[in-house]
């Protein structure tokens, strides 16, 4: 048998590989924070930028953990968007899985904040982890698409959360500034920015 194809494959994701593709642009951790807002940095440098949380951990149990854009560098977090969410969990005592589209959790032609994750345990061994893509913020001819997953434990009897969400920013302006907070009460985690080129 030719081991030619397979050689043939490795070399092109060799090819593909360039250094310095994705760039740490910013770190911010929260600790008993409301919210962590990234108002610097995102600008037409970058046609995606990634946020990663990291142990996202609510003072309220079962809180929503959020994210909204801003286009005046985070004076107001208010743009109107369209989303769709979804979900499936599993409990620690196998009691009860489920897979939902959550019509709570979406947006049409709304201004509230996009939720990322829900029912987040507030519990010293609970959290949440997940990212965040934001693609072309920076365009002023076209709307700015962004998708998101994340998984938490917490709700109740604990359970694992896998959250998915997605829509766009329904604007032609600029995005220049998000937030992150939870949909009540303060948190602790740690939220990392990267450019993609």
């Amino acid at each position: 048998m030719s081991l030619l194809p397979y050689a043939s494959l490795a070399h092109r994701r060799k090819s593909f590989r360039v250094t310095g593709d994705v760039v740490l642009l910013s770190t911010q951790t929260a600790s008993d924070s409301a919210s962590l807002d990234f108002t610097s940095g995102i600008t037409s440098t970058y046609g995606e930028y990634i946020f990663k949380f990291y142990n996202i951990n609510p003072a309220t149990d079962e809180a929503e953990f959020t994210f909204n854009g801003s286009v005046d560098g985070g004076s107001n977090y208010n743009v109107t968007k369209t989303s769709t969410f979804f979900q499936a969990s599993h409990k620690e005592d196998d009691a009860n899985t489920e897979f939902t589209y959550e019509t709570g959790e979406d947006h049409a032609q709304a201004t509230g904040f996009q939720t990322l994750a829900r029912n987040l345990g507030s519990a010293a061994d609970e959290s949440g982890a997940g990212e965040l893509h934001l693609f072309n913020p920076a365009s002023t001819t076209y709307v700015k698409h962004f998708y998101g997953r994340a998984v938490d434990c917490g709700g109740g009897v604990p359970r694992i959360w896998d959250n998915f969400s997605a829509g766009y920013f329904n604007i032609t302006s600029a995005i220049n500034a998000a937030q992150f907070k939870m949909s009540s009460g303060n948190f602790d985690g740690t939220i990392k920015m990267w450019g993609v080129k």
